[in-house]
């Protein structure tokens, strides 16, 4: 207990008086094993640093709202392309359970981790889904590494249907990069919630790239290219041409592309690429 207070009073108390800069030099010597230059920064991961810093575009604040986000999808690109949504609340005693339907994600809006997949209603631990989402609810997340477009985020929790693809398991993740609006690499997310999850590189022409990161890659089945591989990357170019970097992610379920969310900060910036060259590579294509 004495442990937890002492974790709760740094993190609510003494880091907020540390300035972003050198809070990201910390952080960033402790993960990354070498000295942050925000002066002339050249991999991807002390790029991402730096964009935290001086990239502060107030419609950021916006596009990580998981449930704001959503006005500015249907604008750009379209409703179709947006999973249903089934409820947004403030707090989750608000969520009438009875109104939903067996199968449901609930997900908090202003953070990365805030999830319950609910694959039948009758089995869902109500307890520890409240102690989980009511935690979430309390957590700003730009504290802990200074992703500026979560610190304003209101925090609610929504419902989301519950989907699946082809595989009928778990979704894969179709993440992809892009640099002033131009998609240059992707990855994909397999296994979540199955076994160890697999990310799994690819160039914008689905060839496999040759790098690993935080993940291995998937060699016990072949990814294929998914059917709306060419449709993901013109709406990737949609929505983040007006930004210095930005990941857009999406699902193909059964040929339908739906978004998933957009993320400015990639790991936060705080991952080793193996090889390394291609945290060089990747910062090369942030200007």
């Amino acid at each position: 207990m004495i442990k937890d207070n002492l974790k709760i009073f740094l993190y609510k108390y003494l880091i907020r008086f540390i300035p972003d800069a050198l809070w990201l030099k910390i952080v960033f010597r402790i993960k990354m094993g070498y000295k942050l230059d925000l002066d002339d920064p050249k991999t991807f991961n002390e790029k991402l640093q730096w964009l935290k810093l001086h990239d502060r575009n107030p419609l950021y604040t916006t596009l990580v709202d998981k449930y704001e986000v959503r006005k500015y999808i249907a604008e750009i690109i379209g409703e179709k392309y947006l999973i249903p949504l089934l409820g947004v609340w403030e707090h989750f005693d608000d969520i009438d359970f009875d109104k939903l339907p067996n199968q449901f994600v609930l997900k908090c809006t202003h953070d990365s981790g805030g999830l319950i997949i609910c694959k039948d209603k009758s089995k869902l631990d109500i307890a520890t889904a409240r102690k989980k989402i009511s935690r979430c609810l309390k957590f700003n997340y730009y504290w802990a590494l200074r992703e500026w477009p979560y610190k304003n985020v209101k925090p609610r929790i929504i419902a989301e249907k519950y989907m699946v693809d082809e595989s009928g398991t778990e979704l894969k993740d179709y993440k992809v990069f892009c640099f002033d609006g131009k998609p240059k690499a992707l990855f994909v997310a397999t296994d979540r919630g199955i076994n160890q999850t697999k990310f799994d590189f690819f160039d914008t022409n689905f060839n496999h790239l040759p790098l690993m990161q935080h993940y291995p890659n998937n060699k016990e089945k072949e990814i294929k290219k998914p059917n709306g591989l060419e449709k993901m990357l013109v709406l990737a170019e949609k929505l983040t041409s007006d930004f210095k970097h930005c990941r857009a992610d999406f699902y193909d379920i059964n040929g339908q592309v739906y978004f998933g969310e957009l993320t400015f900060s990639h790991f936060s910036g705080f991952e080793p690429f193996e090889p390394e060259e291609w945290d060089y590579k990747f910062g090369d294509w942030i200007k």
